[in-house]
């Protein structure tokens, strides 16, 4: 096993040191769950924020036993003993130019509703970060909704994630409480775990971008709008939700193809595209 780099003076605090401050900012301990009981505090997160509606699980019991035996990863986010955070995540591996390279998928990471917007998310995906490293594992990825402004903000500025990839209704139609009826449309994020930018990022000095002073600086930028609350919208206003959808599809394919790349957001939550050099 390898353990996490220590601080050093290049990088500034440890991963374990950002764990810790995200853990005591969001007033929760994340643990690794290994035992039944334990990844049994995870399922009833998992059923809590994605209800099916047949009433069935999200994941198995165990299938989840079976994935951290075989080596995966699975946390829970503890606040006076209850679960209100918790993710799953398998080892995967992809193929480039070098050969075939591991890296972790995180799959899923959720937190209740009553609890969000309290800094538990960032606690769950650096703890996952420490937990990679020290499994030599250099990279984390995952797919998330390039609707949600929340979890663009969480991914490009609280983490400092590269958004690679981008993929049309990924999932197929999923049958629960956030996704039913609305296309997976997912954007890929990728954690390069021991980069300037990522350290940046989880010592909180990654800031939110203006285009206006990008363009003023000479570098080709473009923004595309994102609705204020898109999972709001999917109750009050399916219509008005699948608009977006389209609007921001359309939108993201166009970029990609003309040869633009994610590189943030703006303060309101807006992505931000430069052209690849």
């Amino acid at each position: 096993m390898i353990r996490v780099s220590p601080q050093s003076p290049e990088h500034g605090r440890s991963p374990e040191g950002d764990l810790a401050a995200a853990e005591e900012r969001a007033g929760v301990r994340v643990r690794s769950l290994d035992d039944l009981s334990e990844l049994d505090d995870a399922r009833r997160v998992f059923d809590v924020v994605w209800p099916a509606a047949d009433g069935s699980t999200q994941v198995a019991g165990n299938l989840m036993r079976a994935l951290v035996h075989a080596g995966g990863y699975a946390s829970a986010a503890y606040r006076d003993g209850k679960p209100i955070g918790a993710a799953l995540a398998f080892v995967g591996r992809t193929e480039d130019s070098a050969g075939w390279h591991t890296h972790l998928h995180s799959h899923m990471a959720a937190v209740l509703d009553e609890y969000r917007d309290q800094h538990i998310g960032s606690a769950l995906k650096l703890h996952q970060r420490v937990w990679a490293l020290e499994h030599g594992i250099d990279t984390i990825v995952w797919t998330f909704d390039p609707l949600v402004r929340r979890n663009a903000r969480l991914n490009l500025v609280k983490l400092g994630v590269d958004v690679d990839g981008f993929e049309v209704d990924f999932y197929g139609s999923m049958d629960d409480g956030i996704n039913s009826g609305d296309p997976t449309d997912r954007l890929f994020a990728w954690w390069r775990l021991d980069t300037p930018r990522v350290y940046a990022a989880c010592a909180g000095r990654l800031s939110a971008l203006d285009p206006t002073d990008l363009m003023i600086a000479g570098r080709e930028i473009l923004e595309i709008e994102l609705p204020d609350d898109i999972v709001a919208l999917r109750s009050q206003a399916p219509e008005v939700a699948a608009q977006w959808r389209i609007s921001v599809r359309e939108a993201l394919l166009a970029a990609f193809a003309g040869g633009f790349r994610i590189i943030g957001v703006t303060t309101t939550g807006n992505y931000v595209l430069e052209r690849k050099s």
